[in-house]
């Protein structure tokens, strides 16, 4: 895997699914902010890392493993 800007539009199409399947973050956090709570991506020789949890906003456990999971079918698909 390498940075792959197709697989970062991916992850985030799926990250704002994620913002829209649960339609209470809309009055905690923005579409653009939980968006921008893993982006930038960050790599490690040309592989992407696993998004840690914010520490900047106390995201819910099931929400955060749907973006583990989104990040894993965004990046190892290939």
């Amino acid at each position: 895997m390498s940075k792959d800007p197709l697989s970062a539009s991916l992850f985030e199409m799926r990250l704002e699914e994620i913002y829209r399947r649960h339609g209470w973050l809309r009055y905690e956090i923005s579409l653009r902010d939980f968006v921008n709570l893993f982006f930038p991506l960050r790599y490690k020789q040309g592989v992407a890392l696993r998004p840690e949890q914010p520490a900047s906003f106390g995201l819910d456990r099931e929400i955060y493993l749907q973006v583990l999971v989104a990040f894993k079918q965004s990046f190892n698909a290939a």
